[in-house]
This record gives structure tokens, sequence and C-alpha cells, in this order.
């Protein structure tokens, strides 16, 4: 069941697992705001069935970042360019990203599991939506590179976070400073990406994994996603306290099935 297709996103549903896919290949499917816009409508659209959403690219590549145009003084038709950005008020320019970055917020809600298929490219904005997601399978020629800098700009589509926290500060820094390329051996090395697979069978892969993320209790993926998602910013003792906690309201739920 197609749900959404419209500005290079199309959300397809088969029961509990959900696919969004980028469908401009022609462009390597560069992002845009009317883009974004959309992947943010793909995950209001989500029925309460899906389970696991598997996010992937048409083409060559998965996605290789920004559409050019943003950089051009007139921008795309329709929106403020960087450069009216960059002189309208701050409130307005920070409301703008705040606006953008909600395409890459939702992927992390407690109640999926996010997949990022990824081949070829993943740049700058290609890079920030895999990483938006609670997991990546990577083709064997996959390449993750932070160009911000590079233009003058930082990483501020909600990629910062799960950078660090995926690979560490100083291997984050490294790698968003210098614009680098990271391959796939070193993504799997480093934690970056769960699995390597050939380009041939990334999409089989995907499923497999749907379909395995699929076998326990929805109840019971929710509460560990949660306390997983929660454990960086608890102390021991409060992860311990949120364990005990998660624990009863499952084992609550198990006895009044039991009845």
């Amino acid at each position: 069941m197609t749900l959404l297709d419209t500005d290079g996103v199309r959300l397809t549903v088969d029961d509990a697992i959900a696919t969004v896919t980028l469908t401009n290949p022609a462009k390597r499917n560069a992002q845009t705001p009317a883009l974004w816009r959309a992947l943010v409508e793909a995950g209001r659209l989500l029925p309460g069935t899906v389970r696991v959403v598997v996010l992937r690219g048409e083409g060559r590549s998965f996605s290789a970042g920004l559409d050019r145009q943003a950089f051009t003084p007139e921008g795309f038709e329709g929106e403020p360019s960087f450069v009216d950005m960059g002189r309208g008020p701050e409130a307005e320019l920070d409301a703008t990203i705040a606006a953008y970055q909600e395409a890459f917020t939702w992927w992390r809600r407690n109640d999926i599991v996010s997949i990022a298929a990824v081949q070829g490219h993943a740049i700058g904005a290609g890079f920030q939506l895999a990483l938006a997601c609670d997991l990546r399978i990577c083709a064997d020629d996959a390449q993750f590179a932070m160009r911000e800098t590079s233009l003058g700009l930082v990483p501020d589509l909600a990629g910062t976070h799960p950078l660090v926290s995926l690979v560490g500060y100083a291997r984050a820094l490294e790698i968003c400073a210098t614009g680098r390329f990271v391959h796939a051996e070193e993504a799997e090395r480093t934690g970056l990406a769960n699995l390597v697979v050939p380009a041939a069978e990334l999409d089989a892969t995907a499923r497999d994994l749907a379909a395995a993320l699929l076998a326990a209790p929805r109840d019971a993926v929710i509460e560990t996603k949660a306390l997983l998602r929660g454990a960086s910013g608890r102390t021991f003792d409060e992860q311990r306290a949120a364990e005990r906690a998660a624990q009863g309201r499952r084992l609550r739920d198990l006895a009044q099935l039991a009845e």
C-alpha cells in the first residue's frame, strides 16, 4: 500500500513494515526542503500497525546530500535562500532550521525501529539522514562524508549527537572537520554500521533484519528501546531504577494476559 509519493519520497506499508524510499536517482537523491517536508509527512502517516521502518534510496547512491541549488543566490523557488536566511531575524532563522530538523528526528520514536539501507554515497544531509535511523546496513560500496565544514557550515540536521554516540568525540570531530570519506569497512569497524553486505544483497538483508525485529513482542521491544535510548543520560543507579520500572510494567502486562 502506497501512502505517499511526492517530492522525491515514497512511503509504502506492508503490514508491520513500512518502507520510505528516496526516489530521485537522477540527482543521487539530493535533498531539498520539499523533500524534508515529505519525510515529516511520511512519519505522520505511519499506521499504528507499523513496527519497523526501512529507509532506502533508489539508484546508485543513498543520498548525495543537499541539492546544490541551495547554495545559489536564488535558492529554491518558494523557499528562503541561504543568503536570505542569514540576513533575516535570528528567531526566524532558528525556526526555519528547526522545521528542517523535523525530517531527521521521528525515526527514533520508541514505537518503531528504523533501518537505513545505505549504498553508494551518503554525504552531508545524506549522512545525517542515515544517522537519524536506529540501525544502518551498508552495501560494500557505501561512502559516508560530512562536507558541511568545507562549505563554511556545520552539520545541523540532528546528526552530531548520534555520530558522537556511535564513534566517539575524537573520531566524530576528525570526520566532520576533515570532510573525508568513511568507507563501508571502517563504518562497520567503528560501529557506524551494524552490518556490511554486497550491494546486490542490501535490500534482502534489510528485509531479513526487519523480519527478525518483528519476532519479539512489540511492547517488549518498545520498553527495551526506551531503556537503551535513555541510558547515556542516566547514572548507573538511575538506569537500574528505569530497568526495574520497565520490567514491572512488562510483568504486570504478562500477568494480565495470563488471567
